[in-house]
Parts: structure tokens; C-alpha cells; sequence
């Protein structure tokens, strides 16, 4: 482990300064947990920049609510392009202000991949954590990456081949959701106090995390719980919801629906290990739901233009993650038209209905559990992290 003392800044009056720039609640996520495994080393470390409030609870100096600008798609960002732009130029003002010791940049890659152009003119150093997707789409953006960052930090295994082939520095760190995702309770205990009855099917929504996905999947999430209770009117529906998501957003919809759909807060993880089932968007919750071994259907839709032109770029056939650590389907995906209300209440109810079907399901998400192996992502990226901080020269600037 590379560790920095005292004695490396006492050539300067003030503490080491890192800049983060995360834009989407996963990233912001990830960026809080390195940085509160950083304090432990440095407890004077200063952090600012770009997130929302889980980076706020870490300690970090939120510079830019990224909250409004957390899109998806193509002519999504293009909808958003005035607002992105103006925490584009704000982002680059504090590093010219600030000139921080480091700069990490946490996903969000367009937006990061133009920070991170204008950190290194500056000769700021460069940390990118979360790869873009360079095995699905674009690989030539390997590349492109590689003049702009001194390092990529990736969280899948079978990413670093793809980085070591054009010699950019890369290293796995480890995938931060293995650490994250461990209920504090056990499922027995979970049940008692959500008041859930385990004789009976319970099946979790989780319709994402952005505002903008709640208003497109939570309407057939609830349709297709419809229909399920139609067929299994003792089922138990369960709602984790988002921080970033408001009380207000979710009642316009949940006060529409015919079931019973029971909203948690901040214990998300507790929540999901009690389902048999659950619907989610795609994106990172795929993948914690994974780890808790709860058979899923992945559902998402995309304005239409940025579906076909995904549809033309993407090269990989599967969209979750899941399926695509494992190579094969093992959750079925219902993306654009094919997420319909009756194709989703129907891959429900062949889970809670057939326990074979849903054994052979755990025994593959089992699998991938056993590929992310044992975790410890953000200590990794704290000692990367650190790593570069060491054998930084930015202080004598």
C-alpha cells in the first residue's frame, strides 16, 4: 500500500486537494466511499466538485449539484446541453482556481472525458474511475482516453485487456457495489420489520434512480403489477426508493395504481434480499440485485432516436450486467417495445411460480457473484489514489 505523511505536504500550507466530478448517482456513490476511505489515511484531505448528497455526506465540498443533469441517451443530454454545459464550464473554472492535487473523474464519460482534456493542459493528473463501456461500443475510444488521463481505474476483470492492448495505464480496482451491497439484517429479521409475510410471493420495483426514469418505467412496472396480483392476489409489491428521487415524484404515480405498493427508504439492500422476484431498469442496480442473488427482469426504455442509434453502435447483446459478466443470458431483458406490462408480469410470475426456473437463476447469479470476487473496490481506488498522489509533482506547481 502506498501511504503519504506529513512530511510529503509539509512543502506546502495547504492540505492535498482532489476535485471529483461525478454525474449520475452511482458515480456519486462511488466517489463517497473513496473518499471517506482517503480520510481514514488523510484526515485533512480536502475534496470538492461535482455530485449530490451521498458526496456531501462524506465530506465532500459539492461545487455543482449534479442532480438535474444525471441523463441518459443522446438526445437526452442534447434536451439538457445549456444546463450540462454551464457545470462543464463551472467544473473547469474550480480547476483553474483550485488547481487540485488530483482530479478524479467518476463515469459520466463525455462530460468527464472533456474535464479531464482541460485537467491535463493544466497539468493537473488524471484518475478516471469506471471504464467506459469500450468492450460494448466505440473501442476506439481506448485511445482517445489514454491522451487524457494518467490512469483508468476499472471495475470488471475483463476490462483491462482492452486498455493493456493500446499501453494505457490501467488497473482493476474491483467493483465498488461488492463491498456495498450487505444488508445489516438477515432476511428473517427483514421480513418482521417490513411487516412482509414470507408464505406469500413479494416482488420489488426498482424503477431507477433518475427523474426521468421513474416517469418512463414506473407506469408499466405498476401496470404489470396489475396484472400480477390479478393472478396472485396475495402478492406483496416493495418499492426501495431512491435518495435522488422525491416523495412527490413517486406519489403522482403510485396514487394511480390499483396495488398496494410499499415504499422504503435508505434500506434498499434490506429490502431487495426479501423479494422472490424483482423488475428493475437497467444499470448498476442490476448488478446488486445480482449479489444478493435475487432473480430479475431487466426493463428499459429509451426516447426512440437514442434507441436506434444504441441499437447501431452497441456491439454486445445483452444491456445488463449481469448477463453480460456471465456472457449469456441468465435474467431476461425487455428493452423498448418489448417491455410491455404483459411480457414483464409475465417473467414475474414464471420466477415466484416455478422453482426450478428461479433456482436455475441464483445458481448463475451465484456465478457472477464469484467473478467480482471479494471486494475491497474503494480501498483500492484510495490506495490507487494515494499511489498517484505520491508520485505526483502537482504540489511544486
Amino acid at each position: 500500500m502506498t501511504s503519504l505523511t506529513q512530511g510529503d505536504t509539509a512543502q506546502s500550507n495547504r492540505p492535498l486537494i482532489l476535485v471529483f466530478s461525478a454525474g449520475e448517482t452511482s458515480g456519486e456513490q462511488h466517489a463517497a466511499h473513496l473518499f471517506l476511505e482517503l480520510k481514514k489515511q488523510l484526515p485533512h484531505i480536502k475534496g470538492l466538485g461535482m455530485g449530490a448528497s451521498q458526496m456531501q455526506k462524506a465530506g465532500i465540498d459539492v461545487r455543482y449539484d449534479s442532480t438535474g443533469i444525471a441523463v441518459i441517451g443522446l438526445f437526452e443530454v442534447i434536451k439538457h446541453y445549456a444546463e450540462i454545459n454551464r457545470a462543464l464550464t463551472l467544473m473547469k473554472q474550480l480547476l483553474v482556481s483550485e488547481r487540485p492535487d488530483l482530479l478524479v473523474c467518476v463515469d459520466y464519460k463525455e462530460f468527464n472525458f472533456k474535464l479531464a482534456k482541460f485537467a491535463k493542459q493544466l497539468g493537473i493528473k488524471v484518475l478516471f474511475y469506471v471504464s467506459p463501456q469500450v468492450w460494448a461500443w466505440r473501442p476506439g475510444r481506448v485511445k482517445k482516453y489514454g491522451r487524457v488521463i494518467d490512469m483508468m481505474a476499472v471495475i470488471f476483470p475483463f476490462e483491462t485487456a482492452y486498455y493493456e492492448a493500446e499501453h494505457v495505464p490501467v488497473r482493476y480496482v474491483g467493483h465498488p457495489s461488492v463491498d456495498k451491497v450487505h444488508p445489516q439484517w438477515s432476511r428473517e429479521e427483514a421480513l418482521i420489520r417490513f411487516e412482509l409475510n414470507p408464505e406469500h410471493p413479494i416482488v420489488g420495483l426498482l424503477p431507477g434512480s433518475r427523474a426521468h426514469e421513474i416517469e418512463r418505467m414506473l407506469p408499466v412496472m405498476l401496470a404489470a403489477a396489475d396484472i400480477i396480483r390479478a393472478r396472485l392476489p396475495a402478492v406483496q409489491f416493495v418499492l426501495p426508493q431512491a435518495a435522488s428521487i422525491s416523495d412527490d415524484l413517486l406519489l403522482r404515480f403510485l396514487s394511480q395504481s390499483q396495488s398496494k405498493i410499499s415504499v422504503v427508504k435508505q434500506q434498499t439492500y434490506e429490502l431487495i434480499q426479501c423479494c422472490d422476484a424483482v423488475m428493475t431498469t437497467s444499470g448498476t442496480a442490476t448488478l446488486e440485485v445480482a449479489l444478493l442473488q435475487i432473480p430479475m427482469v431487466i426493463v428499459y426504455k429509451l426516447f426512440w432516436m437514442t434507441f436506434w442509434l444504441a441499437k447501431y453502435l452497441v456491439k454486445t447483446p445483452f444491456i445488463g450486467l449481469p448477463n453480460i459478466i456471465a456472457g449469456k443470458s441468465i435474467v431476461k431483458e425487455l428493452i423498448q417495445q418489448d417491455a410491455t406490462a404483459e411480457n414483464i408480469a409475465s417473467e414475474v410470475l414464471a420466477i415466484v411460480q416455478d422453482s426450478d426456473y428461479s433456482d436455475a437463476i441464483k445458481a448463475d447469479l451465484q456465478r457472477v457473484k464469484s467473478v467480482l470476487g471479494k471486494g475491497e473496490g474503494s480501498k483500492n481506488m484510495a490506495d490507487l489514489a494515494l499511489e498517484m498522489l505520491k508520485n505526483s509533482d502537482s504540489r511544486s506547481r
